[in-house]
């Protein structure tokens, strides 16, 4: 007899099991779709052409009515061939828009923390940026120039060659306004014509002016009966 009652909980917990497990796919929908993609960088530097490969990582994460860019680089893509102090090699790259937008963002990174040996590839960090959307739609993110600078110039700008895939695709969403629908076509009669009014006022005035009509129409017959009696 206990059997039963095991078998009936079995299959309960299964079914419970089994609605988390749906639920939990819904709910796990991804807004965004990012990939770490290699971008093979030609840079032209103050010592000479050099190219590095490095895998790239875009993220976007809401903020307000836009969203915070990141760009990550897991490799260096130039060196110098003298030491970096600390604090004087910034990075900054523009990212190609795409999808349902154009144009770029642009992103940077901080001074470096460290001092850079010669000859050693420079370490890019990740650099930041923000990014404002105009209408609801999927817009993709795909690395574009890189520049290096260092001590007061771009020591190297570096340009993807590889015709790299983008990074980051992302889903934007609940944009005040921005959707494609466009608006209502204009006839071309420009502003609408006002309807008459038909307040107090214009009763009163149109009243006004009924009381004056009638006046002057019994005016002019107790003058036309005035004139007739003198004959």
């Amino acid at each position: 007899m206990s059997k039963v009652p095991n078998r009936r909980r079995t299959t309960a917990a299964l079914t419970a099991a089994v609605a988390v497990a749906g639920a939990a796919v819904l709910a796990g929908a991804p807004a965004a779709q990012a990939a770490v993609v290699d971008v093979n960088y030609a840079c032209e530097t103050k010592i000479g052409p050099k190219s590095a490969v490095s895998p790239v990582d875009i993220k976007a994460v809401k903020g307000g009515s836009g969203y915070t860019i990141t760009m990550s680089f897991e490799k260096g893509v130039s060196d110098s061939p003298v030491e970096l102090p600390k604090g004087v090699m910034t990075p900054r790259a523009e990212l190609v828009l795409g999808g349902d937008a154009s144009g770029t963002v642009k992103v940077k990174g901080t001074p470096n923390t460290a001092a850079i040996p010669p000859d050693t590839p420079i370490k890019i960090g990740t650099l930041t940026g923000t990014f404002t959307p105009k209408k609801n739609g999927k817009v993709t993110f795909t690395a574009g120039t890189l520049t290096v600078h260092a001590l007061g110039m771009d020591a190297a700008v570096c340009t993807p060659k590889n015709n790299p895939k983008p990074s980051l695709e992302l889903q934007v969403t609940g944009v005040s306004g921005g959707s494609d629908t466009p608006p209502p076509a204009d006839d071309g009669g420009g502003s609408d014509e006002q309807l008459p009014k038909t307040g107090p006022l214009d009763s009163a005035v149109a009243l006004g002016t009924l009381g004056g009509t009638v006046l002057l129409t019994g005016a002019a017959g107790v003058l036309w009966l005035t004139r007739r009696t003198a004959r």
